[in-house]
């Protein structure tokens, strides 16, 4: 796949040459530098030029290892060039409900290294503040030698990624909240802030899927449900700072009954939500009332799923039908070359995928084909890897711009 980018012409063309360069190494490394000129259309000066800077920034490395010069090759060969995993690293955060990651990731999205904190049942300032003042020991004992050129933080709901701010996120009762500012005041670091789906959606755009630089959709279900939406190789942020509130998007069933209408309401009023439907606190709630598990609980579900209990198992399948059924109203209306579906259990277990498939497939007028579906490929990894994807999304956008600060 070409990842030519046009050339620009002011102020941004050296960030956007050296990001062009980026790319195709990230894409193709490690790669001599006479194909990244052919990759990105820039000359092999311009290549040199920008190569010098990457390397000087840290972003790449040159593998004389790697170069397998040939005997009696005559003049100075073509070292090969790699993406940076060694020098650099990106910091982030996800505040989820149960738990809160921290993460510390490479510059291809590999986590280094992570750490789940309780909430312990916490909302509005009481989950942020004592992570704020523990943050920069943290990251601290992260890094393992590298350096942290910044810090990304997600998590669901309404997020302006421009202004910093967690607009609304209702389970955790946060509304305007300048988390960017926050957090840049507890670290020191350059902090980026957006919605965990997004984040998601751009990690599969740098490091996934091929489909995904033409269009996706990523759905994320979790105490949350989110979804966004990319297209060209561009995440869709609409106005205000909102891909689209799939939360509301209605559904028949329950996690007890896929056939029934639901009888709760959705704090906007209404019956039938995809977000009261097939939430985690749902599943959780009635595996619970089941006596699946003595209380509403995520590992203890798991491990009840894993043991093979009928209950577990029932309520986890009528989720995932759930699922499938508002997959393909999405896919019926926006036609996505790839659809991504983030959820505990379709995780680690393909058989909850495939329910989900199976339902996609049923329901979907336009596209019977469910191969399109797929789960997201992180495990255990997802939400650190959502955590330091703002920071790697502008890494690669914005290379030089990105680590002004560091030089």
């Amino acid at each position: 796949m070409s990842t030519s980018t046009p050339l620009r012409t002011g102020d941004d063309r050296r960030d956007a040459n050296a990001a062009a360069v980026l790319r195709a190494v990230l894409d193709h490394g490690p790669v001599a530098r006479s194909r990244v000129a052919s990759l990105t259309g820039l000359s092999a000066s311009a290549v040199s030029r920008q190569t010098v800077d990457l390397v000087r920034l840290g972003l790449l490395s040159e593998r004389p290892e790697l170069a397998g010069v040939p005997a009696g090759t005559v003049g100075r060969p073509q070292l090969p060039l790699a993406v940076d995993t060694e020098q650099l690293a990106v910091a982030g955060v996800h505040f989820g409900v149960p738990y809160t990651t921290v993460a510390l990731l490479d510059l291809r999205g590999r986590v280094l290294r992570r750490k789940e904190i309780a909430n312990r049942g916490l909302t509005g300032p009481d989950v942020l503040k004592p992570l704020a003042a523990r943050l920069p020991r943290l990251i601290d004992a992260l890094r393992a030698g590298r350096t942290v050129v910044g810090l990304g933080a997600v998590c669901g709901g309404s997020v302006d990624p421009e202004r910093g701010l967690v607009l609304r996120h209702g389970p955790l009762d946060w509304r305007d909240l300048p988390l960017r500012g926050l957090l840049q005041d507890a670290t020191g670091l350059p902090v980026r802030v957006d919605n965990h789906a997004r984040a998601l959606t751009q990690a599969e755009i740098l490091f996934g899927h091929p489909a995904a630089r033409r269009s996706m959709v990523q759905l994320f279900v979790g105490h949350v449900v989110d979804a966004a939406l990319a297209v060209a190789g561009t995440v869709h942020q609409g106005p205000p700072s909102a891909t689209g509130d799939l939360g509301h998007l209605p559904v028949t069933g329950t996690v007890t009954d896929p056939d029934a209408r639901s009888d709760a309401r959705c704090h906007c009023g209404r019956l039938g939500c995809l977000s009261v439907a097939a939430s985690d606190t749902t599943l959780f709630e009635a595996a619970a009332a089941a006596g699946v598990t003595p209380e509403p609980d995520r590992a203890a579900l798991i491990a009840a799923v894993k043991r093979g209990d009928p209950v577990a198992d029932r309520l986890v399948r009528n989720r995932a039908r759930i699922i499938g059924r508002a997959l393909a109203l999405l896919a019926d209306v926006v036609n996505p070359d790839l659809l991504v579906l983030t959820e505990t259990f379709a995780l680690f277990d393909p058989r909850y995928l495939n329910v989900v498939r199976a339902e996609f497939a049923l329901r979907s007028h336009l596209r019977r084909d469910a191969e399109l579906l797929i789960a997201q490929r992180r495990g255990a990894d997802v939400l650190a890897v959502a955590a330091g994807t703002p920071v790697l999304g502008e890494l690669y956008a914005r290379p030089v711009h990105a680590l002004a600060h560091c030089h």
